[in-house]
């Protein structure tokens, strides 16, 4: 059995919140509606209401929503974002996609800034389940197309010493339940200012002290979502693993 701050961990697809979470997305227009926006960034060409469709869920009774934003096709990122209307700093994060079909793109960005991919078939550092650039694929524990897949997720922002950058932010990652990063430091923000908070930033290393919503990328591909919760933490230690 796992513990985190006392708490005990439950990963994998299917987890239910843990104390002190809230549900961002239940799979209902309305939580959607009501947690959710468009990112504000440059590239930004879509417009309210969200136009994610809330779908049957292909596996499960109950719905997803799909990332499939008509502004974002041919893959323009960054053009039909939905980020969470509440910022966070550290936090306990648990998300499931769903990839429908080979090649299927989009992805988890932590702070609207730092990219946990999603892309089918791609295992090398820019592929399924890396701190995007930054890590190794871990392909071996993708489900696979038609499945769904979980991540659970401690992050613990970055840190700021008399306006200066004095600790890189820290990532710990469970892919379907298993560890496959723990105590990942994250260098920089990659893809541009269309990725994301501080991406146009002295090339993305530029971090600044600012929290940010959890963002899911419209990437024009038939990428699901659903069971979507969030712990706010306070982690006044370097240490993400749990």
């Amino acid at each position: 059995m796992l513990f985190f701050n006392g708490i005990q961990a439950q990963v994998g697809v299917g987890t239910k919140p843990i104390k002190g979470a809230k549900m961002y997305f239940d799979g209902s227009r309305k939580s959607l509606d009501k947690n959710w926006t468009y990112w504000n960034g440059p590239r930004l060409a879509a417009s309210l209401p969200i136009k994610w469709a809330i779908v049957k869920d292909p596996v499960d009774k109950g719905t997803a929503m799909n990332s499939n934003d008509p502004a974002a096709a041919g893959g323009k990122y960054g053009s039909a974002d939905v980020v969470t209307k509440q910022a966070f700093r550290d936090f306990r994060l648990h998300v499931e996609f769903f990839i429908s079909e080979k090649g299927g793109n989009s992805g988890v960005y932590l702070q609207n800034r730092y990219e946990i991919q999603v892309l089918d078939g791609d295992s090398t550092s820019h592929g399924m389940a890396a701190v995007i650039n930054e890590s190794k694929s871990p392909y071996y524990a993708y489900n696979g197309v038609g499945k769904w897949n979980a991540y659970d997720i401690t992050f613990r922002a970055a840190r700021f010493t008399d306006g200066k950058l004095s600790e890189k932010a820290l990532v710990t990652v469970y892919f379907n339940g298993k560890k496959v990063h723990v105590n990942q430091r994250i260098q920089q923000v990659w893809g541009g200012p269309n990725s994301g908070i501080d991406g146009g930033n002295d090339g993305g290393k530029g971090i600044t002290d600012v929290p940010g919503g959890l963002k899911l990328q419209a990437e024009g591909h038939n990428v699901l979502y659903r069971n979507i919760w969030i712990k706010p933490l306070d982690l006044k230690e370097a240490n993400t693993d749990f």
